[in-house]
């Protein structure tokens, strides 16, 4: 039987998410690609295991993960009723709907009829009541944001989430979001965008800028921009990388040599701080507390603690920032 450590709240950063009384872990684990039929059970268990060990309390899912979707959130119900049954109240689970999910006019995107049939699917996969978190992962162009966030206000007077966030909005719609949320009594908790040292959107679309003013969460996806920001790439494309692959996350055509130059000068910033490159990477999507987490993804827990390492430097010199800035934007 699992016994968690007992020290496991003693290292790990906790920040406040925007002005509600919600903390969460700087760092959260992603349940996106190493959570599915095609791993070995008791190798996801682990790593849940050893990331509530570390500190990390937020399991991070969408309804499509997996794969096959929906997967993610088996896995994690398993492993929950398993490992975790007295220790829900210590947990945010969160879950996504707004990708495809299922055939036909009512399996994606933003409807009332989709998100709130796709909660009642996560939470049956889930095994629980209420997620703490549900967002809409996605704006739909098509239906009217009213509705959108009607649902989501929805699934908090139902009592199967506590808490409601978007991921993928720009500034504009997130703000039009909070609006509505607000005047309906549900607050905008946190919005969930890519962001990374090579994906500078969030700062330079203003999206960082309105969730400092409406007082609204984040918690950044792809910190380590798909692997590029990590070892793997040191020396050019790994045979097993993503890259290498017929992903269409991550392409061999990106990884140029002009990029892998980028990469070996950030990993000699990140040797001079006595970090990984990936480990920089996490602290400089944390800096300044902005971000209120990042997600880290894990195939093994060895992995997992070596993301966690993180939180050992997140401090920057005005030297270290302006020089990281010069390697990426030269």
């Amino acid at each position: 039987m699992y016994t968690p450590d007992p020290d496991r709240y003693a290292d790990m950063p906790y920040r406040r998410t925007g002005r509600s009384g919600l903390k969460l872990p700087a760092l959260s684990l992603g349940l996106w690609h190493n959570f599915g039929p095609d791993r070995p059970a008791e190798t996801q268990r682990a790593i849940l295991r050893r990331a509530f060990d570390l500190g990390v309390t937020h399991f991070d899912l969408a309804n499509n993960y997996g794969p096959p979707p929906g997967a993610a959130e088996s896995a994690l119900g398993d492993a929950l009723k398993a490992d975790f049954t007295y220790h829900r109240d210590e947990l945010i689970v969160s879950t996504k709907a707004g990708y495809l999910m299922w055939p036909g006019p009512y399996g994606e995107w933003g409807s009332r009829k989709y998100l709130l049939s796709s909660l009642d699917q996560s939470l049956g996969r889930l095994g629980l009541d209420y997620v703490d978190i549900f967002y809409s992962h996605r704006p739909d162009p098509e239906t009217p944001l009213e509705e959108t966030m009607g649902a989501l206000h929805s699934a908090v007077q139902q009592g199967k989430a506590l808490y409601v966030g978007v991921s993928n909005y720009s500034a504009e719609q997130t703000r039009e979001a909070a609006r509505i949320l607000a005047e309906l009594g549900t607050p905008l908790l946190i919005h969930q965008p890519r962001y990374s040292m090579l994906d500078r959107r969030p700062e330079d679309e203003g999206l960082l800028d309105t969730l400092d003013e409406l007082r609204v969460g984040s918690i950044a996806y792809s910190p380590l921009e798909q692997g590029l920001l990590t070892g793997r790439y040191l020396d050019g494309i790994p045979e097993d990388s993503r890259a290498a692959s017929d992903s269409p996350f991550l392409s061999a055509d990106t990884v140029t040599e002009e990029l892998v130059g980028r990469l070996r000068t950030l990993n000699e910033i990140a040797a001079s701080r006595g970090q990984s490159l990936a480990q920089l990477a996490l602290a400089w999507v944390l800096r300044g507390g902005r971000v209120t987490s990042a997600l880290i993804g894990a195939s093994s827990p060895r992995q997992l603690e070596d993301s966690v390492a993180a939180i050992g430097n997140l401090e920057f010199g005005e030297d270290e920032l302006a020089r990281i800035d010069e390697v990426v934007k030269q």
